[in-house]
């Protein structure tokens, strides 16, 4: 069922600078401050992968015994990850792979035999008093009411007996551009300045339904509801919570912060919060880069997009008594949707990057385990082991324990080993002899016991600097690791990383980023040797995206590539009940210009490593956050920035109203949560 209002493309907005990839100028612009311009933040001169290699095994050769057995944990070639459940039967969402949609169309595209619809739009009511949404008379109360600007992370969490529940969702950014027309008011700027304010954050949405298997509909001024913005207050939890690096002069103790930015990927803990990553926080601020803590997290002094620095202090790194504001932001953020009184918080021994989310399994031995990417070139892959263990009680007394389990453990880095020859990885993306890109791992602990464990900095900087803190360690630097997901069953855990167009010029190749100019993105499938607290790793690359008719060279886990939906820009990833992977997209193959979609991949079977993809979103759109019910035979997800290339004058796109008229509608793009279910 394809609903289109196709119209040719609009005139893109005059940001002249562009980057080597795929994103749109815009995008690079507004959501990550141009960090895909210029080099890398990350100038270590961490090793490489051979040379991690030979140093091992010549201390080997010097230390033997006891020592070279400890060695030894880090450098075995471990076995490549196989088939740990038997291949699943008949799925309870059997759909024909869609074609790739043309860049050029304004359309939600999905399967035959199923329909769509939105669940929540931008402006929609959320809490009482909420005015019908108007593009045209929008205001910061109005807006504090509503359901805020481009949605990312979602979730559902169904309560018992299955017909109500509560939408969880991120607002990651704002987009001037198209949410206003042109104006050089003062006044109006600044008004429009604390609407930005009030449009990002998070929302909180009852919902309900009529049976298992309908659809959703919100529930405006439910008892849950919700928003929190860039003005409401969060605590501080954790080893650098209080600490010099933390405190301002509008919070001298360093325990209470005024908002959250950036919101991207996120996840759902086993005792029911909701976790949110503080991605490019960088970005709301005018800040130089005037010590090497700045500059290694990408601040600059220049005009942001949402203005916040001519008139709120925080946001103006050069303000008395804001200087450590920024360190204030970057954190996982954890949100108890059960209780809309109840105080967020901000874990910082997670860690401070650009979080791009966090996603919890329990240990064997009880503890919880969160992975987590820091989305920028050339940057890591993390875990965090929780010092206690999960109360898998019922009552309030146990929930109360499990609220507090991010707040004490010890953070890791990963570093990986190839085991091919140096020679055979050649940036191409063409296999080594062995047949695979594949290896070991260890994770280095950054924090242990509640202490540093990195020499020369203290347990607060290593928490508030942990980029730098990774850096001295020896790190891996990745693809832009996106979203890292635990598979529910096997245990397997999933690496997204969506692309590194200066693969080769910041960094060489190595096996687990083998692709020179990486536009595609890849993911990598990893499997913990020692269980999911232990500290070394198997892993190997499951998919190598792009599309097969290219010219980049692809692999799909063995899968005939002929066979496979064209898929690129790995982001979020989800898991459906029966063991399937799903991929929803950040940009189209480098061959093609196509819209981002949402792919399937069976994990298991003849058919593992079988790209299909689902659905297609509308014109410059992103995919993000995808709910996937097999019972329900349902997918949701979440449109991030449909139309962002057009004007306000002039939209890009008319997604999700398409022209229809009436009260809440607008002739103008809406980022929005759409639900898909079997017709």
């Amino acid at each position: 069922m394809t609903i289109s209002a196709d119209r040719e493309t609009r005139p893109r907005l005059p940001i002249v600078d562009h980057a080597r990839g795929k994103r749109s100028p815009v995008t690079c612009r507004l959501k990550c401050a141009d960090a895909c311009l210029g080099p890398e933040c990350n100038q270590s001169a961490n090793p490489t992968f051979r040379s991690v290699v030979q140093t091992a095994f010549s201390r080997r050769a010097l230390l033997g015994g006891a020592a070279a057995g400890a060695i030894a944990i880090a450098t075995t070639t471990f076995e490549r990850p196989t088939a740990a459940v038997a291949a699943t039967g008949p799925t309870g969402l059997p759909f024909e792979p869609i074609a790739p949609v043309d860049a050029s169309v304004d359309s939600f595209v999905v399967p035959r035999g199923y329909q769509w619809a939105p669940l929540i739009r931008w402006g929609d009511p959320v809490l009482p008093g909420a005015p019908v949404f108007d593009i045209a008379a929008q205001s910061p109360a109005a807006q504090a009411l509503q359901f805020g600007y481009n949605n990312d992370y979602i979730d559902i969490l169904v309560d018992e007996g299955g017909l109500t529940g509560v939408l969880v969702a991120n607002h990651e950014y704002v987009n001037p551009g198209i949410m206003f027309p042109p104006s050089s008011d003062p006044a109006e700027l600044r008004r429009r300045s604390e609407i930005f304010k009030a449009a990002q954050g998070m929302s909180v949405v009852e919902v309900e339904r009529d049976a298992p298997g309908a659809p959703w509909r919100t529930v405006p001024g439910g008892r849950r509801n919700r928003r929190l913005t860039v003005d409401t207050p969060f605590a501080l939890t954790g080893p650098a919570a209080g600490s010099s690096l933390v405190r301002t002069a509008a919070d001298p103790e360093g325990r209470t912060v005024l908002g959250t930015l950036g919101n991207c990927a996120g996840g759902t803990t086993p005792w029911g919060t909701v976790l949110s990553g503080e991605e490019n926080f960088n970005g709301y601020f005018s800040a130089p880069a005037s010590t090497p803590e700045r500059a290694r997290y990408g601040f600059a002094q220049r005009p942001t997009s949402t203005g916040w620095e001519t008139w709120d202090p925080r946001f103006d790194g050069t303000a008395p008594g804001y200087e450590n504001e920024a360190n204030r932001f970057g954190y996982i953020v954890e949100l108890d949707p059960s209780d809309p009184t109840s105080t967020p918080v901000k874990h910082t021994a997670m860690g401070r990057f650009k979080h791009e989310g966090a996603n919890v399994t329990i240990a064997e031995d009880g503890r919880v385990v969160a992975y987590m990417g820091d989305d920028e070139r050339g940057d890591y892959l993390y875990k965090f082991v929780s010092k206690h263990r999960v109360n898998r009680g019922r009552g309030p007394g146990a929930r109360k324990q499990n609220l507090r389990l991010l707040s004490e453990g010890d953070l890791f880095v990963a570093r990986f080993t190839g085991d091919s020859p140096a020679a055979e990885i050649d940036g191409s993306g063409r296999l080594p002899q062995d047949g695979a890109f594949d290896g070991s791992g260890e994770w280095i602990a950054l924090t242990r016991n509640g202490r540093s464990a990195v020499p020369g900095m203290t347990v607060e900087q290593v928490l508030v600097h942990t980029r730098l803190a990774a850096d001295l360690v020896g790190a891996t630097k990745m693809d832009r690791v996106e979203d890292v997901e635990p598979h529910p069953t096997t245990g397997r855990v999933y690496v997204a990383c969506t692309n590194n167009t200066r693969r080769g010029i910041d960094a060489p190749v190595d096996e687990a980023n083998p692709r020179l100019a990486n536009r595609d993105g890849h993911v990598i499938e990893l499997v913990e040797s020692q269980g999911q607290a232990g500290e070394s790793f198997a892993w190997s690359i499951l998919l190598l995206c792009g599309d097969p008719a290219g010219a980049a060279l692809t692999y799909f886990a063995g899968f005939p590539p002929a066979m496979v939906s064209p898929i690129s820009c790995p982001d979020n990833v989800a898991f459906d009940a029966e063991g399937n992977l799903w991929i929803s997209t950040d940009g189209a193959p480098s061959s093609i210009r196509r819209n981002d979609g949402l792919f399937k991949v069976p994990l298991e079977g003849p058919e593992r490593g079988r790209v299909q993809q689902f659905l297609s979103v509308p014109r410059d759109a992103e995919t993000c956050g995808p709910i996937i019910r097999v019972d329900d035979a349902m997918v949701l997800v979440a449109v991030q920035h449909p139309g962002e290339d057009g004007t306000f004058e002039a939209p890009n796109s008319l997604f999700p109203d398409y022209g229809a008229t009436g009260p809440g509608t607008a002739a103008a793009p809406r980022p929005s949560v759409v639900q898909v279910w079997r017709a």
